[in-house]
């Protein structure tokens, strides 16, 4: 959706359920950040799992990343949890940007630090981003009844994703005096970088926890399945189902397979020829590319550069 400005329009959003467009109607100027959000977290996805089996393709369906995130997977846990963070961080950077009515600079961060700096300039309203990325994209699992393992599955790493943003706040600094001398100092909080938090989530994914349902009372918990293993905290990744090898082509399970994808010959990791072809082997093309080469200044002011013409080796899975 190019805009999304209309209440018509929330009708029209695919995949959304009936508690979510009501709040799209109620909220009609953050769903365009919404909206910036998602495509932050699908940008985020593809780039973190580049040179793995499963890339984090989309498909044209719903959900866009086809069946794998139904599935209770470590994978699916990603998922979750980048796109709720990517909501999160879309809402806050349109916050401090000034671009919604609803919500601006945080203002509780105020006054002097113990540190000896002055609190100052627009520090970024996380706490607003966070809450509507909660009441958003949580709900779905809510309106179903928090108590299914699937449901307590998303709803943890939803959270876990929005941990990523907070427990990776920056404080940024403004030196004040004559000529650039740092005689005091202004700060405000600031949000990581977005790929920041992709790589927080990777980590997380590497590390990720299968659970199982539990009962402490009369409250269903997930515990990890293995008892030998520490206790999962709020910003670890947990799932439910192992993941399939993502090899072959199934479409049924919205599974690509890995024939065609670029490799690499001379690693031994899962971005490797070996381990990314599933043993099936890979062909190998020699291609001419032109870089920009023996670039000099020219005063004043450009640079000029000759094409040079080298032949590479590409290695695709069978």
């Amino acid at each position: 959706v190019g805009s999304i400005s209309e209440e018509e329009t929330c009708e029209k959003l695919k995949g959304l359920i009936q508690r979510q467009v009501q709040m799209c109607k109620r909220n009609l100027e953050v769903m365009d950040s919404v909206r910036r959000g998602a495509q932050l977290a699908i940008e985020e996805c593809q780039y973190q799992f580049r040179n793995r089996r499963w890339n984090c393709s989309t498909l044209d369906t719903l959900p866009v990343f086809g069946k794998v995130v139904t599935q209770g997977t470590r994978e699916a846990a990603f998922v979750y949890a980048i796109s709720s963070a990517g909501v999160a961080f879309a809402v806050t950077r349109a916050c401090s940007s000034g671009e919604l009515d609803k919500c601006g600079c945080d203002r509780t961060v105020q006054g002097g630090s113990p540190q000896g700096f002055q609190w100052s300039g627009c520090s970024d309203n996380i706490a607003y981003g966070v809450a509507f990325s909660q009441s958003f994209i949580d709900v779905r699992e809510r309106s179903k009844g928090a108590s299914s393992n699937r449901a307590l599955m998303n709803l943890h790493n939803n959270e876990a994703g929005r941990k990523a943003i907070l427990n990776n706040m920056r404080v940024e600094c403004k030196c004040h005096g004559v000529s650039g001398s740092c005689e005091f100092k202004t700060c405000w909080k600031a949000m990581p970088p977005f790929r920041k938090v992709g790589s927080v989530l990777k980590e997380k994914f590497d590390g990720a926890t299968e659970v199982e349902q539990s009962e402490i009372g009369s409250t269903k918990v997930l515990v990890p399945k293995n008892s030998q293993f520490k206790p999962h905290t709020d910003e670890d990744l947990v799932y439910l189902d192992s993941s399939p090898d993502f090899c072959d082509h199934d479409l049924k399970n919205g599974v690509l397979g890995t024939s065609g994808r670029q490799c690499n010959k001379t690693s031994k990791a899962i971005d490797g020829c070996e381990l990314m072809c599933c043993g099936r082997g890979f062909h190998t093309d020699e291609v001419e590319v032109v870089e920009r080469c023996s670039c000099k200044f020219h005063w004043c002011c450009s640079v000029k550069c000759k094409p040079c013409h080298r032949v590479v080796e590409i290695h695709t899975c069978r």
